[in-house]
């Protein structure tokens, strides 16, 4: 593995280092990445979609994107990069993120051209958003198991049906969506992909007030929303394919970190007393950080062999799934140490608290962790079917009828 940028790589990362030095405020030391109270409000979303736009403006949208998407037409290691610098700034990247990263080039890749004009460029400047209407409260981690139903009626489709989990749908302008075309095929292999607008008629949105405090998850229903045929992504029946495309958007969103890590919990040690000494001189503690920190630097390393593969123009194996498993229980791991640490005083939450709360609210977030973006089991049969060979599960309703498939208890 060789670590180092390339000349050229070294003058992007620079350029990167430019802007946003002169647009942002650098994180403070504990601050960390991903939602917080209030970053799910319509003023955060809105100060994200300004800075999109200084992106767009400066270059730094679409970085990835063809010239024919109106992107860039750089590389992914030029987006590694400059989500490395990005990282180190305070910006809430979740609002308009998901749209850039998994949605738009879904339109883009499966649509026309004519398509990509209408869509592409209000989102490259944050003019517009959107979401993606998948999981169902039926479904569980099985997205194959979807329910929601999608009747043809001359040009135009009916759904009709229930999705939840939905990101920031709340401020989206369009969504994508995957529902049922056919009951009598087999479970991935009836389903169709669509696109339309959020406001449309038939459609309710309702935020989901989580433990943590957030919002910008949702539960949207759909009562006869009709779609013209002409908002339909791939073929009749055919939408899994498009689906599949759209979920390896997600694979190379790599940052150097997410939510409270080693060196966090190491400036909390060296904060909190135990007995008549700082936590830090405990061999226990001592002890639980040497561990953590061994898990940060696997999963640093890891991201470098993901960046190396990317430079020499590769693709990246399983690294993804790895890391996504190993950094999800760490973060759980880790914010439950540090409450450990904190003592009684870790029931409250607030600026109060050592390292203004972090922990604390973590805490509550991180299990979702586990379940979002594919859970512990599926990243688990992921790594074991298709990087050690290991036989698959026995999916008895693979080839069934979907309507022959049992639900429920019988």
């Amino acid at each position: 593995m060789d670590f180092r940028d390339t000349p050229e790589e070294a003058d992007y990362r620079a350029r990167c280092r430019d802007f946003l030095s002169s647009n942002l405020e650098r994180r403070k030391p504990g601050a960390v990445r991903g939602y917080r109270r209030g970053e799910d409000s319509t003023e955060a979303v809105e100060r994200a979609r300004a800075f999109q736009r200084k992106k767009y403006e400066a270059g730094f949208a679409g970085i990835t994107w063809p010239k024919e998407w109106h992107g860039q037409g750089g590389t992914p290691i030029q987006q590694m990069i400059y989500d490395q610098e990005e990282a180190q700034y305070d910006t809430n990247v979740n609002a308009v993120g998901l749209q850039l990263g998994i949605c738009l080039p879904t339109i883009c890749r499966w649509g026309t051209q004519e398509q990509r004009d209408r869509f592409a460029p209000p989102a490259l400047r944050g003019e517009e958003m959107w979401c993606q209407f998948f999981s169902e409260p039926a479904g569980g981690s099985d997205l194959g198991a979807l329910r929601t139903r999608a009747v043809r009626d001359g040009d135009e489709w009916v759904i009709t049906g229930q999705k939840v989990w939905t990101s920031l749908a709340h401020e989206a302008d369009w969504g994508v969506l995957i529902a049922r075309s056919d009951f009598d095929a087999p479970k991935h292999a009836g389903l169709t992909f669509f696109y339309l607008p959020t406001k449309s008629p038939g459609l309710k949105i309702s935020q989901i007030r989580q433990m943590s405090g957030h919002a910008h998850f949702n539960e949207v229903f759909f009562d006869e929303v009709r779609v013209p045929d002409g908002n339909r992504l791939g073929p009749v029946n055919g939408g899994w394919k498009v689906a599949m495309s759209l979920l390896m958007g997600e694979r190379y969103t790599m940052h150097d970190d997410f939510g409270p890590s080693f060196r966090e919990l190491y400036s909390l040690a060296t904060q909190l007393r135990l007995g008549d000494d700082v936590a830090i001189n405990d061999s226990g503690v001592q002890d639980r950080l040497a561990d953590f920190f061994v898990k940060y630097q696997g999963l640093r390393f890891t991201r470098y062999r993901i960046m190396t593969a990317l430079a020499r123009g590769e693709t990246p194996g399983p690294e993804s799934s790895i890391g996504k498993l190993v950094a999800a229980s760490k973060i759980q791991d880790a914010t439950s140490f540090a409450l450990d640490l904190i003592g009684a005083n870790a029931i409250a939450t607030g600026s109060g608290m050592p390292l203004a709360g972090i922990f604390e609210e973590s805490f509550l977030d991180s299990p979702a962790l586990r379940i979002a973006g594919g859970t512990d089991e599926i990243l688990r049969n992921t790594i074991g079917e298709r990087v050690l060979g290991l036989p698959g599960d026995v999916r008895v309703d693979k080839d069934r009828p979907f309507r022959d498939i049992p639900t429920g208890s019988a």
